[in-house]
């Protein structure tokens, strides 16, 4: 008698091959009935409908009913990715000097993968933004200046990985409170000065003067924020 395969390396085999499937699609189109895709897959029903669980909670399937029904394609949402992740970093109680380290050490991947980008528009904003650091001389101006420099950056390098974990650390360090990092006069130039050098290096398509601009300003970054994590301890 032959021996059965374990049911659940069938599910994880199965849910593989149903996830390649999904993803050599578009979003949307249909990918089968249940029947369907049991005698496609070589499996039962019942793995069928396992699977496709797993797949529904990865937010890459979804089961229509009726006519026209069965299984179609879709991809997560990535709002709901960075909810659960923020959620993660609640629960797991991330301090923000860890939080920090990995967003400032994300920024400086962008900066440096943005000098390679070769898209003339995108570059012709790379120098308008820099044209408005001198005007950024408040807090909230800075803030609105850096959530445009994310955005820049994110499209002149096309990492989606890199993207999602800077859009929830960043959303989670700024739910902190925390003193601002670059306080009164002196703060406010050495955060200019900081972000000309690096849009300068960006404009020059200089990933190596990039990367050491980015490293210079995350230093820095980290610095303040252990002089202000103590001031707050005394």
């Amino acid at each position: 008698m032959a021996k059965r395969e374990p049911r659940q390396p069938l599910v994880q085999a199965t849910a593989e091959k149903l996830r390649r499937m999904v993803l050599a699609k578009p979003p949307g189109a249909q990918i089968g009935a249940l029947r369907e895709l049991a005698a496609g897959l070589g499996v039962g029903v019942v793995t069928v409908q396992q699977v496709a669980r797993v797949l529904e909670h990865e937010g890459l399937l979804v089961a229509r009913r009726g006519p026209g029904g069965g299984y179609y394609g879709a991809r997560p949402d990535d709002a709901a990715l960075e909810r659960a992740f923020a959620a993660w970093l609640a629960v797991h109680g991330t301090g923000n000097h860890e939080i920090l380290e990995m967003r400032t050490l994300l920024e400086t991947e962008l900066i440096a993968g943005a000098a390679l980008c070769t898209d003339v528009a995108l570059h012709k904003e790379v120098r308008k933004l820099a044209a408005e650091i001198e005007g950024c001389d408040t807090p909230e101006k800075r803030i609105d200046f850096e959530g445009r420099l994310n955005d820049l950056m994110f499209r002149m390098t096309r990492r989606p990985l890199v993207e999602l974990l800077s859009r929830v650390t960043l959303r989670h360090y700024a739910a902190q409170s925390l003193p601002a990092l670059f306080p009164g006069e002196d703060g406010l130039r050495a955060w200019q000065a900081g972000r000309r050098r690096i849009l300068d290096a960006i404009s020059q398509r200089d990933e190596a003067l990039a990367r050491f601009e980015a490293d210079r300003h995350r230093n820095d970054t980290l610095r303040r924020l252990r002089m202000a994590v103590a001031r707050m301890q005394y």
